[in-house]
Parts: C-alpha cells; sequence; structure tokens
C-alpha cells in the first residue's frame, strides 16, 4: 500500500519579506548607534574645547596682567598722572582732598606760561623723603599706577614769571615787568609782604600758590628749574562736585 506524502512549500515572496523587513531593521540599528556615536564624539571635541580654553586663559592671564602694568606705568610715566592734594596752598582753585590730572606732555611740545598750574618735584630745601632705592621706586610707581597707592603732591602751584621777567610784590600787588598783575584766583583775604624785586634765571620759573597767606612758594625756596616740572595740572577731576577745568 502506497502512502502519499504532501510537501508544504513556503512562498518565496513571504521568505523575500522577511529578509528585506530584518535587513531594514539593521540597517536603521546601524544608522541609530552611528549617530549615537556622532554624537559622543561631538560631546568629547567640545568638552575638549572647553578644557583646551581653560587652560589657555590661564596660561594667558600672566602675560595680560604684565601687559596691563606696562601701559599702566608707561602711561603714568610719559603721558597724564592723578595727583592728590593734600594742602591748602591752592584754595579756593584747589582744596585738600581734590584730585587733579596732570599732562606730562604739555611742556615737552610747548613753553611753561604763566598762570599755568604745574606740579613739579620738591626743591632741594624741602625735600623731607628719604632716598629711595630703585625697587623701592619700581614698587611705588607700579602701587600709584594701579591705583594700590596714590600719590600726593604739595608742590602745585601757579607759574607767576618765567625766565628774564622780573618780578616784585609792592602793596599787596604782584608786578612783573612794571606791569601789575590781575589775579582773580588769588583766594580772598590773601596778604603778601614786600618781596623783590627779583629777576628770573634762564631756563627757571617763580611759582605761587593761590592761597598766597598759607604758600610756601618761590617766595621762600626761590625759582624751580623748568626740567623739575613734572606737567600741567588741567582738570580737577574728584570729588564729582568739583569737576573742571583749570
Amino acid at each position: 500500500m502506497i502512502v502519499g506524502v504532501t510537501t508544504e512549500e513556503t512562498p518565496v515572496e513571504s521568505v523575500e519579506l522577511a529578509d528585506s523587513s530584518e535587513s531594514q531593521d539593521s540597517t536603521e540599528s546601524q544608522d541609530s548607534t552611528a549617530e549615537v556615536v556622532d554624537r559622543l564624539r561631538t560631546k568629547a571635541r567640545q568638552t575638549s574645547d572647553i578644557k583646551k580654553a581653560h587652560r589657555s586663559f590661564w596660561r594667558e592671564l600672566p602675560i595680560l596682567v604684565l601687559i596691563a602694568l606696562v601701559v599702566a606705568v608707561v602711561i603714568k610715566t610719559f603721558l597724564v598722572q592723578a595727583f592728590y592734594i593734600e594742602s591748602g596752598s591752592m584754595m579756593d582753585t584747589l582744596i585738600e582732598g581734590d584730585r587733579v590730572m596732570v599732562n606730562k606732555l604739555s611742556f615737552r611740545f610747548g613753553s611753561v606760561g604763566r598762570g599755568d598750574v604745574v606740579v613739579f618735584d620738591p626743591p632741594a630745601s624741602e625735600q623731607q623723603r628719604d632716598s629711595e632705592s630703585l625697587p623701592g621706586a619700581i614698587l611705588r610707581n607700579i602701587a600709584e599706577s594701579i591705583g594700590l597707592s596714590q600719590p600726593s603732591s604739595e608742590f602745585i602751584k601757579r607759574v607767576i614769571a618765567s625766565e628774564g621777567e622780573t618780578l616784585e610784590i609792592r602793596d599787596n600787588v604782584v608786578v612783573v615787568d612794571g606791569e601789575k598783575l590781575q589775579e582773580e584766583y588769588l583766594r580772598e583775604g590773601s596778604v603778601m609782604p614786600d618781596f623783590g624785586p627779583i629777576t628770573v634765571e634762564k631756563d627757571h620759573v617763580f611759582v605761587m600758590g593761590d592761597n598766597r597767606n598759607q604758600s610756601r612758594d618761590s617766595r621762600f625756596f626761590g625759582t624751580i628749574p623748568e626740567g623739575d616740572i613734572v606737567g600741567r595740572a588741567f582738570v580737577t577731576v574728584w570729588p564729582p562736585s568739583r569737576w573742571g577745568g583749570l
């Protein structure tokens, strides 16, 4: 007796669909993995860039600080500098506590003129500061440049006469080359004893404070060399209520 065996055949189309679906899933999985890897790489690069930027900043910071110090010292030494007024010799033009800006280039390209308010190095007879060492001077200049210390000057006066001019004081009036000066800037009540006559020598100036009653000036220590002039005070910058030109 012969038994017939029936064999079921799997449709070819069904197999191909299954293979296609598996292939698509595999491709999508690979794409997803690649995207994750790309994101991780991008994040790693960004993190690395941030770390490099931080390291670069801290490496460059000392150089930036040094450059800023050099610029500040150059400006203070050769261009402009703020000075603190600690005496009343220039009242009421300047009062104690005022801060003025001094232009150090004024007399490099021009001459000293009558009426200029100038800051100058203390005359030899008036020097009270002990001799300063070079390192001390460097540290003081740096401190003044960055605001850790404020330079002060009692030696800020007004130029009254220049080289070749003859000055004298008669009857409470300053006379230069025979002409009486009109000094509107004088503090009210100023009294001047008779003085002179004196002729200002070459490359020197005769200076006095606006508060003649309380000013130690050329009447006491003589004329000053033009080379000792630090610069011309041109504006009051502090306090704000006293802002204005000189």
